[in-house]
């Protein structure tokens, strides 16, 4: 309402300017008038509503040593087997919930609250996030199981299979090839994964134990703390010549091939400055970005007018890539297209 009033004032005549603005005048005065906050009336009681004898009279029943592990159904149930009528179900609840009482009666186990992982990579081979996603098969109800590996610094896929079962032992094999491929050393490395049963699995964790790898597992039922993983399954799927049914193992392998070889070859990844994971994982970054900064800067002595934000500078990847950077507050999610 502030440019209705200035509006007004710069026309001299309110009609006009809310005539203008398409704005009722009794908006504009309403608005005008100072906000008279008044205090809330008290809900009065109902004269149904138990006192607040009764109230306590109900609780002090509830915690009679004979309910105190009951539900107050149960309760309700055999206090009228009794012949007693104290209140309603709803009620009983309405009162234990006002006394901080609603909760779970039995003796149940409780675990405690799982650590939020906190990963950072500035380098290859330093965090490794893996994950296992289905591919539809030549039938309903036939899958096959795609396993990936991905570097995080790079998005390089460092080991990928695709096989007839999601099995631990496969899963094991594959990391174990990784690892020994990138030429890793004990204690270089993080690898992460959700909580699925072929990530928690024995085989796997005498593995990390093995070969001196630091596991890292997402939070139960929080699957964005795996982002990366998720991102790179979206942007294989949403391939133009992603099929939706694979006719055998053989052909979503042969597929697997072509589309790995263009995934760290020839996609310009968004997170990666629009270079190939292969160029990151590699270390091959300055080398082409020299490169593309002389195209750039050639291109600005041709046309400086052409370029309003001054000399013209290739875009670079991340110095260093999270997952769930604290100081950021937010988890890091990306798109890959």
């Amino acid at each position: 309402m502030a440019t209705a009033e200035q509006l007004a004032t710069d026309l001299h005549n309110v009609k006009q300017a809310c005539a203008v603005l398409g704005v009722a005048r009794s908006v504009l005065y309403r608005r005008r008038r100072p906000r008279v906050v008044r205090p809330g009336r008290p809900r009065p009681t109902p004269a149904r509503a138990l006192s607040t004898v009764e109230r306590q009279a109900v609780l002090d029943v509830l915690h009679e040593e004979r309910f105190v592990d009951l539900a107050p159904p149960q309760v309700y149930a055999q206090l009228l087997d009794e012949e007693r009528f104290l209140c309603s179900i709803r009620s009983m609840y309405r009162i234990l919930d006002s006394a901080r009482e609603v909760k779970e009666r039995r003796d149940i186990r409780r675990h405690p609250p799982a650590a939020k992982p906190c990963l950072v990579a500035t380098a290859p081979n330093q965090v490794w996030t893996w994950d296992i996603s289905k591919l539809a098969g030549p039938v309903k109800g036939v899958w096959f199981h795609l396993y990936v590996v991905l570097d995080l610094f790079s998005r390089y896929v460092v080991a990928w299979m695709i096989a007839l079962k999601a099995l631990a032992r496969l899963a094991r094999r594959l990391l174990r090839e990784a690892f020994l491929r990138e030429a890793v050393q004990p204690g270089q490395l993080t690898v992460h994964s959700d909580r699925g049963s072929q990530m928690i699995a024995q085989p796997v964790t005498d593995l990390w134990a093995t070969l001196g790898v630091v596991p890292s597992l997402s939070r139960p039922r929080v699957p964005d703390d795996n982002p990366f993983s998720e991102s790179q399954f979206r942007t294989l799927k949403d391939r133009p010549d992603f099929p939706d049914r694979f006719g055998s193992i053989q052909d979503a392998r042969g597929y697997g091939r072509r589309l790995f070889d263009w995934y760290n070859h020839d996609h310009h990844h968004s997170g990666l400055g629009l270079l190939t994971p292969v160029i990151v994982h590699r270390g091959q970054t300055e080398e082409v970005l020299a490169q593309r900064r002389a195209v750039l800067h050639a291109a600005y002595a041709v046309h400086p007018e052409r370029f309003v934000h001054g000399r013209p500078e290739p875009l670079r990847p991340p110095t260093e890539v999270w997952i769930n950077n604290p100081a950021a507050g937010t988890l890091q999610l990306e798109t890959s297209h």
